[in-house]
Formats: structure tokens, sequence, C-alpha cells
């Protein structure tokens, strides 16, 4: 039995070893904190420090700094002073990329130290040189040569450090060899982790940040496998999405990648990155770790796990067993290809977008009415619409007039199923509505000759559990055993889902059901987020839906909120396109920017959106600076990176094309570049 040291069914923090930061620690039995990083230049004291205290006054429990020289990291000792005689204690980290110097001299000023393994010592990019097992060799030693002093500082200062991998700013000398990839992210923090170890510091945390949703999660939780086998010590995990955007977007990005992995028990701190003010950014980090921290507090010791009972369990748990999906990289399950309506569902075909109406039949004129706004009933093409629309029936008569409302909608009546928790019900929608969901319950029997019933009809039809009090596996086994009586009867046209707070966990028991029993039927992704504020709202949705969609699991996304229809189905369309399973719009990739930034980059990309929001599928970088820049833009079409003052860098992909362009041009020297290379059309009137 094959066992993957990760919680993937059942909620249980991964116990690491605690991390000084000054005044706080983390790590071990301590909250997951929620830290941010200042916009400001570094030398410019006044400004650090007040942008400093709005962070502290928004709850702000760690704060990092950019530090890209020498003279930056002297300038630390003023801030933090002052800082200090204000009476704000809390911990400062030193973001370093490149510079020994400024490393060796911030480290006096900090209580962490956060380097790049892909910059520090390492100042050759995207050369595309093949290293050989020497020349490998004669660089690693170079690295650790350069670091070295700055662990004996460390340890001499008593300050902690974080090896921060970018999935952008991988070395050459590793990207030769791992590629691009998790392997490299995880293989480049390593070897400093080694080194550290080596040099008896252990005072150390990890992070694998990416732009892509995907790259982030897979790249943590191997990193995870590895570092706990290997090393001596199970170290706290800082979780963060980078460059993730503004608004919802950015929102809904972060809490997917952050949250994928606060569900499997890993982390420790994070930072939401937000393309916006920094402040905005802590209320969201709250928010998302709101519930596992809370579970702690409920729970105390009970909710961690020792890591060497999940490498080497005691007896076989079910929920450290390998998971019913490759976790290390993306496949999306295989399933059966479903007509539905216009629309076919799984197989290769990408996920549909569905709503449930909020109103019953027996509304009449106000359901038609809700039905045209969700479907957008004769609207232009760019509108945000619901593909296919659910209305809730309960009663003989509202099945008759949902046939009446039918009528009125002509060519979009083949969007529109029902749903029935009155299985007596189903047989009379199948005359007028060609899919119908079935709830269900635990304990409640489905009868014979309804399956009967829906094999004669070829109708479609959804078996969705509803899971309100049951263990997570309910749902699973009740699912399994219909599916399996329904493939005997050579049934085709069925889909299944699960109504679940605890969605993660449930499809997963599902899938490796599923799996088990030889059934490939598609999956509706179904959540129900009522009576939420509007972050929590979007929170809870990015996690618990997008995290099945990056695991590859999931042929149609069905939500239900407070939010309008069109806002609904909306974040529905964000949920997909942040897992990248289906691009509909635009993807900014967009920095938060920091010290190194020299335009107004809050502006530049609100700009940037407003002129080619309607490029569909295309992805566009905007980066600050050159740190991560020309990395992320190979997960981009095109970049916009701030190239010192007054200046912007034009990327295709990784490549350079046009350096040095006068802030004020180079939008439209963007627009122009994306036209040049046959990408751009023009908007919608």
């Amino acid at each position: 039995m094959q066992h993957f040291p990760i919680a993937m069914y059942h909620y249980r923090r991964r116990m690491t070893r605690e991390v000084g930061f000054g005044p706080i620690s983390l790590g071990g039995y301590r909250p997951i904190r929620v830290e941010s990083m200042t916009t400001t230049h570094t030398m410019d004291t006044k400004a650090s420090v007040e942008q400093c205290r709005r962070l502290y006054e928004a709850g702000c429990e760690i704060i990092r700094l950019t530090v890209p020289t020498e003279k930056d990291a002297g300038n630390l000792r003023f801030i933090r002073d002052q800082l200090r005689r204000d009476g704000i204690t809390t911990p400062l980290v030193a973001d370093i990329h490149f510079s020994q110097k400024a490393a060796l001299k911030a480290v006096e000023f900090v209580e962490n130290v956060r380097i790049n393994p892909g910059n520090y010592a390492n100042t050759r990019k995207f050369s595309n040189e093949d290293y050989s097992d020497e020349a490998f060799r004669v660089e690693y030693e170079k690295v650790r040569e350069e670091f070295v002093p700055l662990i004996a500082k460390a340890k001499e200062y008593g300050v902690s450090m974080r090896i921060g991998t970018n999935h952008g700013s991988l070395s050459d000398r590793i990207v030769s060899r791992y590629g691009n990839t998790p392997d490299g992210m995880v293989e480049a923090a390593l070897e400093f982790a080694r080194i550290c170890e080596d040099e008896g510091y252990h005072d150390i945390l990890f992070s694998m940040k990416s732009s892509n949703v995907r790259v982030m999660i897979q790249a943590y939780r191997l990193l995870v496998v590895k570092a706990d086998t290997e090393l001596r010590h199970a170290y706290p995990l800082h979780l963060g999405v980078t460059e993730a955007g503004d608004g919802d977007e950015g929102r809904i990005k972060s809490a997917m990648g952050i949250g994928a992995l606060l569900e499997e028990g890993l982390g420790d701190t994070i930072r939401v990155s937000l393309t916006e003010d920094p402040v905005n950014e802590v209320p969201v980090g709250f928010a998302l770790v709101k519930k596992y921290n809370d579970y702690w507090k409920v729970k105390g010791e009970k909710a961690h796990v020792p890591v060497n009972e999940l490498i080497e369990p005691k007896s076989v748990q079910s929920s450290f067993a390998m998971p019913p999906f490759d976790p290390f990289s993306y496949r999306r399950r295989r399933t059966r290809v479903i007509a539905a309506g216009p629309d076919n569902i799984g197989g290769e075909n990408l996920p549909i977008v569905e709503t449930t109406a909020g109103k019953h039949a027996e509304s009449g004129e106000t359901l038609l009415e809700e039905l045209r706004s969700r479907l957008a009933f004769g609207s232009p093409d760019a509108v945000v619409r619901s593909e296919h629309v659910t209305v809730p029936v309960s009663s003989p008569g509202e099945v008759e007039t949902l046939g009446t409302i039918l009528d009125e909608l002509g060519e979009y009546r083949n969007r529109i199923g029902a749903a029935v928790q009155d299985l007596a019900l189903a047989g009379g929608l199948l005359d007028i509505v060609d899919r119908v969901r079935v709830d269900i319950k635990e304990g409640e029997m489905i009868e014979k000759n309804l399956f009967d019933s829906l094999h004669d009809r070829g109708a479609l039809i959804e078996f969705c559990f509803v899971h309100e009090n049951a263990s997570v596996n309910v749902p699973a086994e009740v699912l399994t055993k219909i599916a399996s009586k329904l493939k005997d009867r050579g049934m085709q046209r069925v889909l299944f889902s699960v109504d679940s707070s605890a969605a993660v966990y449930a499809y997963r028991y599902l899938v490796g059901n599923f799996n088990d029993a030889g059934l490939d039927y598609p999956l509706v992704i179904r959540y129900r987020a009522r009576n939420m504020g509007r972050l929590e709202t979007l929170i809870a949705c990015a996690i618990q839906c997008g995290t099945l969609f990056c695991d590859g699991i999931g042929d149609m996304l069905g939500l239900e909120t407070d939010f309008p229809g069109s806002e609904e189905a909306g974040l529905a369309f964000n949920i997909l396109q942040a897992a990248r399973v289906r691009m509909s719009k635009t993807e900014f990739i967009s920095c938060p920017g920091c010290g190194r930034t020299y335009f107004d980059l809050e502006k530049t990309a609100a700009v940037i959106k407003s002129r080619m929001s309607h490029l569909k599928g295309l992805k566009i970088g905007i980066m600050g600076c050159i740190v991560n820049g020309p990395g992320e833009m190979a997960d981009a079409d095109f970049g916009y990176v701030g190239s010192g003052k007054g200046g912007v860098s034009l990327y295709v992909g990784k490549a350079c094309v046009e350096s040095n362009i006068p802030e004020k041009d180079a939008v439209e020297k963007l627009v122009e570049l994306i036209k040049s290379h046959g990408r751009w059309v023009d908007p919608p009137q």
C-alpha cells in the first residue's frame, strides 16, 4: 500500500519545526500567520515606515521589504528603529535576490531574510547553456561558497531564513538538468537547505511560488514529499501565488492555490499577492486562514500529525493513501462524453458552467425573467452568461408551469434542467426537459422502476448526494452503488455530483471509488455558498471547486451563491480560468510591485486591462521589474516589464524584443507588438 504524506481526505495539519521571527514564531502548534510586503522604495524611510504602520494597523503579522542593494540594506536600520520607537514590534523580513552584500548587511536589522535560490549567487539567466556534470558541480560549489557566510551571520544574529523559490527565476544550472518545472523548483530549494543543515543551521522555511496555480500546488506537494524524507526536520512552509493580479481574479487565484494546500494540512504562513495597495492583502489573508486556525483552536494538538506518522503510518490510513489523481502533474480524469442540449460534457470537452435559479417554477413570469437574465437572452456573445440553468421543482403544479415557461425560451429551452428532491416528480419532468437532477440523501432508496423508466427514455439524469452530517466517504459509497447499477443496465447518459461543504474531500473519495469500480461517468462539481460575505464566498468557491479542477476532477461547474446570476457565472468562469482548464478571457499575470518598481503598477495594470481584456485566451504579464519578469514571461504570451526609472521593456515569451521604451509610449507599443504577431482582435462595439 503506497502512502502520500499529505492529508487528502480530511484535514490534519502537517507538524513542522517551530521557527522564530523575533517576538513571534511560526510552524509547530502556532497559528498560520498572515504577512504582506511594502511597495515603497526602501531608501524612502518616511514612506516605508508609514506603509509598515498601515500594515500593522490592518493586523499584518510579518512585513517584508525589498532590499536590492547594500545601501537599501543599511537603511533598514532607520526603518526598524522608527517602528520600534512607535511601539510596532511586527517582525521585518529583508527580501534578497542577487546581492550577497545586501543580504549580509540586511541580516543585522531584521528578524528574517528571504533569499531566492534561483538568483542568489546565480547571475546568468536564460542562456540555454548545457552543463556537464563537472560544470554543474563547479557552479554549485561557487553558490555554496557565497551562501555559507550568510548562514554564519544569520546564526550569529539569531535571524531565520526563508528559502523562496520562484518558478520564473530558476538558475540556468537547475533548468539545464530539471527544466523549468516543479522538480527544478524543489531541487533549487533543497540545495540551499542541505547547505544550511551541513552548517548546523535549522531556522529555515520554504516557499514554492508561481503565477500558475497548478504548478504552485504541485511544487509544494513535491517539496513536502522530498524534504520530509531527506532533511532532518519538517520545516515550515510560506504559501503564496505570485503575480496573482487584482480584483476578484487576484483573490480567486490566490485563494485557490493557497487554499488547496491549506486543505491538505500544508502551510504555516501565507501572503496574498495583489496588484493593489498591500494593505488590501491582509484581510484576504486572514479570511483564508480563519477556517484552519479556528479548527486548531478547537482541536488543539489533535489537529496536527507528526511527519514520521505521515511518511510511515503505524496503520493504513486512507487519508494518507495515494490520491486518485497524479498530485505532481496535471492529467484530467478520463470520462465518457455525454450530450447535454447543445453541449457535450466529459471527455476532452471544456467544463461547462451552470447555475441554479433562485426562483421556483411556481413564480411564473418572475422565473422566466430570471432565466432570460442568467442565459443573457439575446445579449452579445461578450456578455457573461450561464451556459445551463437548473430550476428547482417541488410539486406537480410546478412541472406544468415550467413547461409553459420553456415554450417562451425558444432555442434556449435545451439549456434548462430541473432539480427535484421528490423522486416521483422526475418522470413528469422528463416530458418537458432533457436533464433532471435528483437530490438524494443517506438512507433514501432509489426504486428499481425509476432506473428502468430512465433507461427506456434515454434521459440525462444527475444523481446528486446532498451531504450534510454524514462522513465524507458516504457520498462515494452511495453514488458508486447507484452508478454500478446503472452501468449494469447499460445506461450511458448519467452524471454524478455531491452537494457538500467539504467538496474537496468528498469528491476525492468519490473519484477513488469510481476508479476502483471502473466507472467513467462525468462529474458535476457543485458547491453551495449561501449566507456568506462577498470575500468569503469567493474564497470558499475557489478552494472547494478550484482545487478539484486543478486535480483534474470535474466536467461541469455548478455554483449556488447569493450573487446575481451574471456575477455567479462570472465567478465560475474565473475559477475555471485560474485552474487553467478553461480560458474564457485575457489572463493577466500581474505582480504586486515592490521597491524595485519605478512606475505606478496598479494604474498601469488597470490601463492595460481596459485595453486588452477582450483578447480571449491571451496571457499578458505585467511586471514591476526584472527580478521575476523574464521567468514569469515563460508562462505569458507577452510581457510588460519595468526596466528602471521611466523605462519599460517588452517581451514575447522569455525573449526581450524592445528595451527601455519610455513609459508614456509602452502601452501603445505593447498593442503594436500583439498586432504584429497576429494576436490582436478589435474589441466588440
